[in-house]
């Protein structure tokens, strides 16, 4: 288990990230039918952390032979990190409309990330260039927004599509706008910084 933080999202411990995620993987199991584990004392006292119930975005990635095979989450903290986990994990997990709901004789091959954001904050540009400098690879989570059109790109998707171009166009894409709907300037964009854990084999 690993943590990265940005650097407007830092303040959970290595403790709590382990915490949230045994509670994403536990979910699912107990979802699937699988017998439950109950948490050891050090996670069930970390999931009572004050830190842990702040209301907060959240995001819950899965993996699979390093695919990814669901992702699901909440840009507005509209409740607390651990209720927001387990939530989102459930949503990952069986309602991913991209993906078939994950089953049972998978989970065990699925590796869990988790996703805490910072609030959203408007990002002001007056044209493609001036949207480009703006962006920070690798540390910004973007969110654009066009009429009832609108997606988000995690942080993490930087490793993927590390040129600005390419990572803005595919996320007009995600939103149903066409790739190059981000050179008109008449987006609304969005960023944020996450604080990310995830299991690793």
């Amino acid at each position: 288990m690993a943590s990265n933080e940005g650097a407007q999202a830092k303040g959970l411990t290595e403790e709590q990230g382990k915490a949230l995620l045994w509670l994403a993987r536990e979910t699912i199991a107990r979802q699937l039918g699988m017998e439950g584990q109950e948490p050891g004392g050090e996670i069930a006292a970390r999931l009572q952390d004050t830190e842990l119930q702040q209301k907060r975005g959240t995001f819950v990635t899965l993996k699979e032979h390093g695919d990814l095979r669901g992702c699901i989450g909440s840009l507005a903290a509209i409740d607390s990190i651990v209720e927001g986990v387990r939530r989102n994990a459930l949503h990952a997990a069986f309602e991913d409309s991209r993906f078939n709901p994950v089953g049972k004789e998978e989970l065990g091959a699925i590796e869990v990330e988790v996703s805490i954001l910072t609030e959203p904050s408007p990002l002001a540009y007056a044209n493609a260039e001036e949207l480009l400098s703006a962006l920070q690879v690798g540390r910004d989570g973007v969110i654009i927004r066009k009429g009832m059109q609108g997606a988000t790109f995690l942080p993490q998707v930087w490793e993927q599509l590390s040129d600005p171009r390419d990572f803005l166009s595919h996320l007009c894409r995600k939103a149903g706008l066409p790739a190059d709907a981000w050179r008109s300037g008449t987006l609304e964009v969005f960023t944020y910084r996450v604080e990310y854990f995830e299991e690793h084999g």
